[in-house]
């Protein structure tokens, strides 16, 4: 009796879900009707309206399980950041100052160099208002950019994406990752999440025949099947978090309708573009390290890609605080830096910005295990050749009087940061993507 195939792929869909169990005779043969649809669709639009070549990019980088800001950028002269923090706050020594009352983490060497070179702009204070304190919520408010009380369908990418990139290759967006995280959700479904390049394939199924097996490569292999954890878990108890989780819109057929669309992408292509450039960077060994690497050898090989993706996860720190954030903080530094080196020497600078974001901040006060816990706004840097360098916005009191439940209060709403980078990056209206308009901030 013939054996289905067990289809080997890290996605969720074809691991666990509901259809994969209740049709699963009728998967492939579904499947391979949509991808040849689609590709043929894909032959139709050969040539699209605008191209991702030569023009901005924007590289998001998340730092998932909430930083702590406060030792990030440490108010080393603040009396009441170091009777808040006796343990683990930071004192003058070794801190990279950047004033009289600011400093960087000393173990952020990296960022000092780009911020002394004009390249790095510190956002201060990037909250919103009513914080909610879970990793997911939180996490899918900055994906989806909504209001703390609503919930939205689609990421602020992904709008984006659906108002300002119709016709574009499915590279217009590139998720450096295991999955699609919450902010590339659309209407139309469009990005792509890719680890490793060389891997960019549908696996065979095992016991199969030969003509089976070839039958199955042919119509799976642009599926992305990736070896190694490229946003693997750097300390703590986060990893990287992409929202909710939940499926663009919720359904089944968009989920398919996604995973279809990643099938547009030749592994080929993708694998030759990535060889065509060699990184000029010194990039740390490690998860951070190697996803910007492959970053740079995208943008240095042409992939027609305006934003990418990348998560570092590991700030969830409630126990030992000191020596997680050390090791993160220098390994996101370096591999930044490394990776601004990478895209001067290719003379793509000035068309790459990168933003980074992390969930939420943490607490003012430092918990009885040498961590902190889960608080509100946390300063937000940005990196480029094209921007206003420097501290912007105010840094937050942290008076206990202050305080809101002993979390410092935002300055700057994240989505003014979204919006500047939508309106002046990116060049697109932000109303339509954001919901309303929101003040901007003279940074790019």
């Amino acid at each position: 009796m013939k054996t289905e195939p067990t289809f080997q792929t890290r996605r969720d869909f074809l691991r666990a879900t509901l259809l994969g169990g209740a049709f699963s005779w009728t998967i492939p043969t579904f499947l391979a009707n949509t991808l040849s649809a689609l590709q043929a669709e894909a032959a139709d639009k050969a040539t699209q309206a605008v191209t991702g070549r030569d023009g901005p990019i924007l590289v998001v980088l998340q730092m998932a399980g909430g930083n702590d800001g406060l030792n990030t950028v440490v108010p080393y002269t603040n009396d009441y950041y170091h009777r808040a923090r006796p343990r683990i706050g930071l004192k003058g020594e070794g801190l990279l100052k950047l004033n009289d009352e600011l400093a960087l983490h000393p173990h952020l060497t990296g960022f000092k160099e780009l911020y002394d070179a004009g390249r790095l702009a510190i956002v201060q204070g990037a909250g919103y208002p009513n914080p909610n304190r879970s990793h997911f919520r939180s996490t899918e408010i900055w994906q989806t950019a909504s209001d703390s009380n609503r919930f939205e369908r689609y990421g602020w990418l992904g709008r984006y994406f659906d108002n300002a990139c119709a016709g574009c290759d499915p590279t217009v967006g590139v998720s450096v990752g295991r999955q699609t995280p919450q902010a590339f959700f659309a209407k139309d479904p469009m990005g792509i999440s890719l680890e490793n390049p060389q891997n960019y394939r549908f696996l065979p199924p095992r016991g199969e025949g030969a003509h089976e097996a070839q039958m199955v490569d042919e119509s799976f292999q642009k599926l992305n099947q990736a070896d190694g954890d490229v946003s693997a878990n750097s300390g703590g108890s986060i990893g990287s978090i992409h929202g909710a989780g939940r499926l663009s819109g919720g359904s089944a057929l968009d989920f398919l309708e996604r995973t279809a669309l990643e099938a547009r992408v030749s592994s080929d292509t993708i694998r030759e573009i990535a060889s065509r450039s060699e990184t000029q960077g010194v990039y740390p060994a490690s998860p951070l390290g190697n996803s910007l690497k492959l970053t740079a050898k995208l943008i240095g090989g042409g992939l027609q890609a305006r934003v990418f993706y990348l998560s570092q996860g590991g700030y969830d720190t409630h126990t030992n605080q000191v020596a997680t954030q050390n090791r993160l903080l220098q390994d996101l530094g370096d591999s930044v830096r490394a990776f601004v080196d990478d895209m001067e020497k290719q003379g793509n600078l000035s068309r790459v910005l990168v933003m980074t974001f992390s969930e939420f901040g943490r607490r003012v006060a430092e918990n009885a295990s040498g961590g902190t816990d889960h608080g509100a706004a946390a300063p937000l840097f940005m990196i480029g050749k094209k921007l206003q360098a420097g501290l912007l916005g105010t840094f937050p009191s942290l008076a206990p009087g202050d305080l809101f439940q002993g979390d410092i209060r935002y300055t700057v709403d994240f989505r003014s940061v979204y919006a500047s980078v939508l309106e002046n990056w990116l060049k697109t209206p932000s109303v339509p993507i954001l919901g309303r308009q929101f003040p901007l901030l003279h940074v790019v």
